[in-house]
């Protein structure tokens, strides 16, 4: 008999976005199927399959031991996520055993379904770094007598999301920077920035609006600028090692001396980057917006906004929410209310009440119309009540005439 040969090995995972990428979150359910096709009939021993989710960090640094001593440090870190194991064809066998079952696969294409868990926790988002990486994959693994193991891997994308609909991620972000430029003794006049964007948090695809203003009273001719700037932090043994690059840009107008330029709402567009990672032990990546002057021959006067890139994108209503309070805080409110009338303001005298009544009554009007009036009249005809006093404005005669005080009856003075 000729033995056949394995043709095609491949995973197939069952859901997928838009972009035909499976993407899970921590709690989901991971379902799919490894496709075999074979020529011929194969024995086959077992098909196992492997869920793994890793989070490691690698990285060198140059030491001097003494003169002529130099050393390499390696700094290397790990942390596992996920691990899942699964037999589709064939059992485990004990070690002991001597048994070995076969299973034959005819000529043709062959399904097997697999499906796991991801676990219930907070997992780090899929990330590709120069110092490390956070990766999810499937691996199957065919095995046959007498021969090497048949194995493939599909890598799948987990997210950690991020709400940006929450207060803090809506808070606007605002600063104000300045700086003097001087050569030798000599200082020119300063240069001034003052930036300001809605919220905190955005989601790739948006444009963020910048509102800044910069004012050049040096003797330099300036460019302000703003670019989308990522920080990828990674953590092994104790140490640190950070990287910087830049994501997105814009330039401004060219600033002569003595001029100022407004930016109104300028647009920096979010291309796709990776969501911020703000909860994995080994690997952290920020985002800020870095509004700048760029100063030829000198120190750029930089300001930076703390940014979070989230996977939920803001809701409509959050949105008008927001523009009706951005709206309410642009209303310039009196200080202070206007004072109420005075009380005597509204006093009817006796001599006004009377004559109001002699003309309601000359007028044609009925009994009932009559009686409301009088009503209203009669409600404010009182003058404003005394001042508070001990003395008793209506005193009795006492002994020889004189005015006798009221006793004091409340008991706390």
């Amino acid at each position: 008999m000729v033995l056949g040969k394995v043709k095609t090995l491949a995973v197939y995972f069952d859901y997928l976005n838009d972009n035909n990428v499976p993407v899970y979150s921590g709690g989901d359910s991971v379902s799919g199927r490894v496709i075999i096709e074979v020529t011929g009939e194969v024995r086959v021993k077992t098909l196992n399959i492997t869920a793994r989710g890793i989070a490691k960090v690698r990285w060198t640094e140059s030491r001097n031991a003494g003169a002529n001593t130099a050393y390499t440090q390696n700094y290397t870190e790990e942390v596992e996520y996920l691990n899942h194991s699964d037999t589709l064809i064939g059992e485990e066998r004990d070690e002991d055993s001597t048994e070995e079952t076969l299973t034959v696969l005819n000529t043709g294409l062959h399904e097997f379904a697999f499906s796991f868990l991801l676990p219930q926790m907070p997992l780090a988002t899929s990330f590709e770094g120069k110092h490390g990486s956070v990766r999810y994959w499937v691996r199957a693994e065919l095995y046959r007598p007498w021969l090497l193991p048949f194995k493939v891997k599909k890598e799948f994308t987990v997210f950690e999301h991020i709400d940006i609909n929450t207060p803090l991620l809506l808070a606007p972000q605002a600063g104000t920077k300045d700086k003097t430029l001087c050569c030798w003794f000599c200082a020119s006049g300063p240069i001034s920035l003052s930036a300001k964007i809605e919220r905190k948090g955005y989601t790739p695809g948006e444009s963020i609006q910048i509102f800044a203003e910069v004012e050049n009273c040096s003797s330099r001719v300036v460019v302000p600028k703003a670019a989308l700037s990522q920080t990828q932090t990674y953590f092994a043994k104790g140490k640190a090692r950070q990287l910087q690059q830049q994501m997105a840009a814009l330039r401004g107008d060219t600033l002569p001396q003595g001029k100022s330029q407004s930016w109104d709402g300028k647009l920096l567009h979010i291309p796709p980057v990776s969501p911020s990672i703000l909860d994995c032990p080994l690997i952290r990546v920020e985002y800020s917006l870095v509004v700048y002057v760029d100063i030829p021959g000198g120190l750029n006067l930089s300001l930076s906004l703390p940014l979070v890139i989230g996977t939920i994108p803001l809701h409509a209503f959050t949105n008008r929410t927001s523009s009706i309070s951005s709206y309410c805080s642009s209303i310039s409110w009196p200080e202070r209310p206007e004072a109420p009338p005075s009380y005597s303001d509204l006093v009817v005298t006796e001599e006004q009440r009377w004559g109001c009544l002699e003309r309601c009554e000359g007028s044609e009007v009925n009994e009932e119309d009559q009686g409301t009036l009088r009503a209203y009249i009669t409600e404010f005809r009182y003058q404003p009540p005394p001042l508070y006093s001990e003395v008793d404005p209506n005193p009795e005669p006492g002994c020889g005439g004189q005015v006798v005080r009221r006793p004091d009856l409340c008991p706390s003075r």
